[in-house]
């Protein structure tokens, strides 16, 4: 089978975003590519190694790639991603006057391709995120999430993920029930059901990602823990949704976490108040730097108390508590 290859040559900056565009747009994968340099500051504060490729590509760039199936309508596509990403803008993202290749590819050419660069990563003192094709012997102590995200976002690398991980390090004492909203590849769920959470509850509108969630979830040991659904979090909460026979949460429960852009974050504020109890814990991440104020402005007007703030990079995971 062949494939459209849509390049889109960004800055790091804009890379969720312009992913995100992607994965709306119906890509059957995405791939992402950064700066080689041996020069980019990397957090080596836990022992981390890289393992990655030197390029050429530019300090601050990146290249993404998503790919189509052939006779998809690339004329109609490609036109909407360039209308998307240029109001990117309006949010003062800066998308480095961006670059946009298209050409056909077989799908053997981009298929598993990226799993060379895919090694076992240390998250937090406790977390590592491993692939599931990798050899690995934990530490004592050491909680291993077995991943392989297929085509889902979040594979633990990306700064927003991390952050979120961390956090709920921080975060998960034992026995909570958890809403994980925009799953992705289920591994904010799998890490708190390992960190000792009793049940969570997985959200994803995307199929591709409720299959990955609900086969990672599998992988770790975890599908009587996990429920993983496809729904946003206005939908479950209101029953829309088929109920969980195996590890239901109890509503209110006591942790959402969300790992998703600014600007649906906005969204859904209110909704993430009412799933939670007094006294419950928001982790909100996804979030750029330059949204930080809106989306605190948000939560507070909500009712929450921002407790912490986190940032790596140009991105921000917030943790509020509800009053």
């Amino acid at each position: 089978m062949r494939w459209h290859e849509v390049t889109v040559d960004t800055t790091e900056e804009a890379v969720e975003m312009i992913t995100n565009f992607l994965h709306e747009l119906g890509a059957g994968g995405v791939s992402i590519e950064e700066s080689g340099t041996l020069n980019k500051p990397r957090d080596t504060s836990l022992g981390q190694w890289y393992e990655l490729p030197l390029n050429d590509i530019p300090e601050g760039r990146a290249i993404i790639k998503g790919y189509y199936p052939e006779g998809t309508d690339m004329d109609s596509l490609l036109a909407k991603l360039k209308q998307s990403v240029a109001q990117l803008e309006e949010f003062d993202i800066d998308t480095g006057s961006p670059v946009f290749g298209h050409t056909l590819v077989d799908d053997e050419d981009w298929a598993t391709a990226w799993k060379q660069y895919y090694k076992p990563l240390r998250i937090s003192d406790r977390l590592t995120v491993k692939p599931t094709w990798e050899d690995y012997t934990p530490s004592p102590g050491e909680i291993v999430l077995e991943l392989d995200p297929g085509m889902a976002f979040g594979t633990g690398t990306h700064a927003t993920t991390a952050l979120c991980l961390r956090t709920l390090d921080k975060v998960i004492r034992g026995g909570e029930d958890v809403i994980d909203v925009g799953t992705g590849s289920g591994v904010l769920a799998i890490a708190a059901a390992k960190l000792g959470a009793r049940a969570v509850l997985a959200l994803d509108l995307d199929p591709v990602a409720v299959s990955s969630a609900a086969e990672n979830s599998r992988l770790n040991g975890l599908e009587e823990q996990i429920h993983v659904m496809q729904s946003d979090l206005l939908g479950a909460l209101k029953g829309q949704a088929p109920a969980s026979e195996a590890a239901q949460v109890r509503l209110p429960v006591q942790v959402v976490v969300a790992n998703i852009l600014a600007e649906i974050i906005l969204q859904f504020v209110g909704d993430v108040y009412e799933a939670l109890q007094p006294g419950g814990v928001y982790i909100a991440s996804g979030i750029i730097a330059p949204k930080q104020a809106a989306v605190e402005q948000a939560l507070t007007e909500h009712g929450f108390v921002i407790e912490a703030t986190y940032q790596e990079q140009d991105w921000v995971a917030l943790v509020a508590r509800k009053l």
